[in-house]
């Protein structure tokens, strides 16, 4: 997908989490390219820092920090080491995430736990790091990968669609609370997208004998979602081109949550 690339986030330091690879990394060269600031997040260290060194080949500016986001101190650590490189930020996108297939009965409590805490927990930690940032800004712009699991359920995905319906939630309650202080939330809801993650999640849907080839997902969004395209609309949302955006959800699905 071409995105026009005309600085649009000159001057805005941006913080992605999950930031190293899939739509994530897809974003975070995104928002690179259009002139921010970038602070990558992720899990692997080692990879976000080898993204953020190749950005700034390109000459453009990136830092890249491991943290586990479900964890509080490694969230912080990171959070201020961004801060004390770009500033204060003016946009955040909470992307980390992951997912688990499998039958509700067979749902470890130890697995149920641990989604919630990458899935969820880590919003709640991103957020409440780096929203004092932006209220010191007087303005910013929050952005949740959620899905279209929030609102579509499929079988084998109880804990997966949970966790995705409570980013919907969580965004839309930071915009209400924090909208008359600058703060602009919203979801982004992507459908079966064409990365590693999203092969896997097809993979493991057809292993449990539900019709989750290439070829059913075309019937239902006509295509796999591309990591650009998901991107470009995160852009979109962390922009001030959505300015009176605010507290929605976005679906990039080409339908498959409409029909």
């Amino acid at each position: 997908m071409n995105v026009k690339i005309d600085g649009r986030l000159a001057g805005k330091v941006a913080v992605v989490s999950g930031g190293a690879g899939g739509c994530g990394g897809a974003a975070s060269e995104l928002f690179a390219a259009q002139g921010a600031k970038v602070a990558i997040i992720d899990r692997d260290g080692d990879a976000a820092e080898t993204l953020a060194s190749r950005l700034r080949d390109a000459g453009l500016q990136a830092i890249g920090f491991g943290a586990d986001v479900s964890k509080q101190a490694e969230v912080q650590q990171a959070v201020n080491a961004a801060r004390e490189q770009y500033g204060n930020a003016d946009i955040l996108f909470n992307h980390a995430g992951t997912l688990i297939v499998k039958p509700f009965l067979d749902i470890e409590e130890s697995e149920w736990d641990w989604l919630m805490g990458v899935n969820v927990k880590s919003m709640f930690l991103m957020t409440k790091a780096v929203l004092p940032q932006m209220l010191e800004k007087g303005r910013g712009s929050i952005v949740c990968t959620s899905s279209i699991s929030a609102v579509c359920a499929t079988p084998g995905e109880v804990l997966y669609d949970a966790t995705k319906g409570a980013c919907h939630m969580f965004a839309r309650a930071i915009a209400v609370e924090y909208r008359d202080r600058g703060i602009r939330c919203n979801a982004l809801a992507p459908g079966f997208i064409r990365t590693p993650h999203g092969m896997r999640e097809l993979k493991d849907l057809q292993a449990m004998g539900v019709d989750a080839t290439e070829a059913a997902i075309a019937v239902q969004q006509g295509r796999l979602c591309e990591p650009s395209e998901v991107a470009a609309a995160a852009l979109f949302l962390a922009s001030d081109e959505s300015s009176f955006v605010n507290g929605t959800h976005l679906f990039v699905d080409n339908c498959f949550s409409a029909v």
